[in-house]
């Protein structure tokens, strides 16, 4: 077994590795593999077979700075999703406790607590008083 891993180790001398991308394209192969369990579907046994290929591809390239450009792309596009989840989240968080309102002169969001019924709001930006329910 020990052979067998300084053989290995020294393969992946100079090659990529894994990586997030890797992660995820192995995570996405089971997750067609399990459908396709139950659906029985070639395209799914097709998907999966695709991803696997890709993901050993990646690992065992040479190429770098290419697969970290790839890796780049991805994780700016997992942040961007996650951050948009998060503002969601929070936006639907803040509709619970607060009513959000909008300046009739100005436009500006004014957060007002609910439960307080008519308040008089004042605006913050351009000093118009205005009456709503919260």
């Amino acid at each position: 077994m020990k052979k067998f891993r300084e053989r290995f180790s020294k393969f992946m001398i100079g090659r990529y590795g894994m990586d997030r991308l890797g992660q995820f394209l192995t995570v996405l192969a089971l997750v067609f593999i399990l459908a396709g369990f139950f659906v029985r579907s070639l395209w799914l046994d097709g998907l999966a077979l695709i991803c696997l290929i890709l993901c050993y591809y990646r690992m065992f390239s040479r190429n770098i700075s290419r697969r970290f450009q790839e890796n780049q792309k991805y994780e700016a596009m997992r942040f961007h999703t996650e951050e948009f989840f998060k503002r969601l989240r929070f936006r639907i968080d803040q509709a619970r406790h607060y009513h959000i309102y909008k300046c009739p002169g100005c436009g500006q969001k004014i957060r007002i607590p609910r439960g307080k019924g008519r308040v008089s709001i004042h605006c913050p930006k351009c000093g118009k008083d205005f009456i709503k329910k919260s």
